[in-house]
């Protein structure tokens, strides 16, 4: 399970931005790449608990994959509303590897 060994290393993560926000109260300054990589992050994590409430409300695996484009979809409009980076075009300018 990708989940549970990414998790110590997700929760270090946490804790050193909780750190740095308390002793700094500066904005972290992330790269377009950081942007990118923290947002492929929160939405592996938050497909990954919709899925599980999907499941446990018995939702068909044909209406809970629709349900996740719009819930995609929804991201990258908050996403794109609240910095103006539209989250489709960070993968087309860049490599991912």
């Amino acid at each position: 399970m990708i989940g549970k060994k990414l998790s110590p290393v997700l929760e270090e993560m946490e804790a050193t931005l909780w750190e740095y926000e308390a002793f700094n109260g500066a904005k972290p300054n992330y790269t377009l790449e950081g942007f990118r990589a923290s947002t492929k992050i929160f939405m592996s994590a938050l497909v990954d608990k919709f899925f599980e409430k999907q499941q446990a409300e018995g939702v068909s695996q044909k209406d809970t994959l629709k349900a996740v484009e719009k819930l995609g979809q929804d991201v990258r409009a908050l996403v794109f509303n609240a910095t103006g980076i539209d989250t489709h075009l960070l993968y087309n300018r860049t490599k991912v590897n």
